[in-house]
C-alpha cells in the first residue's frame, strides 16, 4: 500500500474539517459587513457637500445593516485630490466618494488632471443646487445692479470668494465679468465652508455660495444676504430670492452634489447603494432632515446622471473656448 506520511494526513484532517466552516465565513465577508466604509470628500468640512453626505451616511447606515460609515475629507484641486483617491481605492464597496459637477467635469477642461472619469463609476445624485453671489447683511451692495455699478467704479477691486478654480462658483463669476464687462478679484478656498466664513468676516466683499448653503431659512437676522440665484427658476424654499436671469443677466449655473465609487465596483454591490441612497431620500423624514439642512434635492440614478455628462462637459468647454476661466 502507498505510505503517506503522518504529517499530511494530519494536515488532510484539519483542511477537511476547517472545510465546513468556509462557507459561513464567506457569508460573513459579504458586504456591507466586515469593515466600515470610507467615503472620500472632496471639499473641507462645512460645506453643502460634506453636510450632505454627513447626513446621508447616518441614514444608509440604517438601510445597510453591518454599514458604518467614515468620512474623510480630501480637500483641495476642485475636486481633484478626492478623484485620485477614488478611483485609485480598491473597488471592493468599501470606498465611495463625492462627485461635484461642473468641477468633475469642467476643470479637465482647463488643465491635465490626475483623475480619469472612466476609472469612477456615478452611484447617484442628490442635490443639483443653484449657485448664488451672496454678501454680508451689512454690505452696502443690495442688489446685482448695485455689484455692477460698483465693480465699474472700481474695477479689478472687488474680491468674489469661490470653492476652487473651475467649480460651479467660479465659472459662475466667470460668465458674469463676461456678461456684463466687469473684472473682479478671483479669491479661491479649500470649500465653501471656508468662503461663508470669510464673507462672515469681511475678508471678501461677496462669496460664491450654492443657496442651499447659505444657512439663513428659519432665521430672524441672518448674516448673510442673497443677491441672487443662477437657477432655472426661483427656488421654492426661497421664493424671494430672484434668478439671474429675471434681473436681466444670463447666468445659469448651479451645484451638483452625489456619490461615485471606483468604476470596477461589483454591479450588485452599485445596485445595493443606489437602490439604499433611494429608499433614503423617498423617506419622509429625508425630506425634513434636506429641509432642515436646506438641501435641494434632485435624485438621479448614477447611469442617468453619467449620461447627461457629455452634454454638460459640451457646455463647459464652450464657456472656456469664449471666456477662459483664470486662477
Amino acid at each position: 500500500p502507498l505510505h503517506v506520511p503522518r504529517r499530511r494526513l494530519l494536515a488532510a484532517g484539519v483542511a477537511l474539517a476547517a472545510a465546513p466552516l468556509a462557507r459561513p465565513a464567506l457569508a460573513q465577508a459579504a458586504w456591507p459587513t466586515g469593515r466600515a466604509i470610507e467615503i472620500v470628500v472632496g471639499f473641507a468640512p462645512g460645506g453643502g457637500t460634506d453636510v450632505m453626505l454627513r447626513a446621508l451616511a447616518q441614514a444608509l447606515s440604517t438601510e445597510l445593516p453591518g454599514a458604518n460609515f467614515v468620512i474623510n475629507n480630501k480637500p483641495g484641486a476642485g475636486g481633484e485630490t478626492s478623484y485620485v483617491a477614488l478611483q485609485s481605492a480598491r473597488p471592493d464597496g468599501y470606498t465611495i466618494g463625492s462627485i461635484n459637477t461642473p468641477g468633475y467635469l469642467s476643470v479637465p477642461v482647463e488643465r491635465r488632471v490626475r483623475y480619469d472619469r472612466a476609472r469612477i463609476r456615478a452611484i447617484a445624485r442628490l442635490v443639483d443646487d443653484p449657485t448664488a453671489f451672496v454678501v454680508h447683511q451689512e454690505s452696502p451692495i443690495k442688489s446685482l445692479a448695485d455689484l455692477v455699478a460698483e465693480a465699474k467704479r472700481r474695477p479689478g477691486e472687488i474680491s468674489v470668494g469661490t470653492s476652487g478654480v473651475g467649480t460651479d462658483d467660479h465659472l459662475a463669476l466667470t460668465l458674469f465679468q463676461a456678461a456684463t464687462g466687469t473684472e473682479f478679484i478671483h479669491t479661491p478656498y479649500a470649500g465653501a465652508g471656508q468662503v461663508k466664513n470669510a464673507v462672515l468676516a469681511r475678508h471678501i466683499d461677496v462669496a460664491g455660495l450654492n443657496l442651499g448653503e447659505i444657512g439663513m431659512l428659519g432665521q430672524d437676522k441672518p448674516a448673510l444676504r442673497p443677491l441672487a440665484g443662477m437657477g432655472e427658476k426661483r427656488w421654492d424654499m426661497m421664493p424671494d430670492v430672484p434668478t439671474f436671469r429675471e434681473l436681466g443677466y444670463d447666468v445659469l449655473m448651479t451645484s451638483e452634489r452625489g456619490i461615485g465609487a471606483p468604476r470596477g465596483i461589483p454591479d450588485e454591490v452599485a445596485q445595493q447603494l443606489q437602490e439604499a441612497v433611494a429608499r433614503v431620500v423617498a423617506k419622509p423624514e429625508w425630506a425634513e432632515k434636506a429641509r432642515q439642512l436646506e438641501l435641494p434635492m434632485a435624485y438621479l440614478p448614477g447611469a442617468e446622471w453619467e449620461a447627461q455628462m457629455p452634454a454638460q462637459e459640451a457646455r463647459y468647454r464652450q464657456i472656456w473656448d469664449k471666456t477662459p476661466w483664470q486662477r
